[in-house]
């Protein structure tokens, strides 16, 4: 069963993005993308609050998503936070293996 973790940063003058672009900068988020189990990492920005980041963060279960908690480069993420300063907040989210119903499909413009 995949499960999404959104990630909420937020900062003061900019950290929140600084933050993001050190992730790609570094290699991190390069590195995350391919580890067994990731199913996508993006980095997103809310129009009307430009003092918070959000990544998007999806695995295909947890099992893959604890190896990479448990892995070396949690280290090198948490001193990036603490280095720009950030607060977070999180949301969990797990797939539906149903997925959408046909009411919901009349409403997408899928391609």
């Amino acid at each position: 069963m995949a499960m999404t973790v959104n990630i909420y940063y937020t900062g003061k003058n900019g950290s929140a993005r600084a933050f993001a672009q050190e992730m790609v900068d570094s290699g991190i988020v390069g590195k995350i993308r391919s580890e067994n189990g990731n199913l996508r990492y993006e980095y997103f920005f809310p129009m009307d609050d430009p003092e918070t980041v959000l990544l998007i963060d999806s695995w295909k279960d947890q099992e893959s998503l604890d190896i990479h908690h448990a892995s070396p480069m949690m280290g090198d993420i948490m001193a990036l936070r603490e280095k720009y300063a950030l607060s977070m907040r999180a949301e969990r989210y797990v797939t539906d293996e149903g997925g959408f119903s046909e009411n919901d499909k009349k409403f997408m413009n899928e391609k």
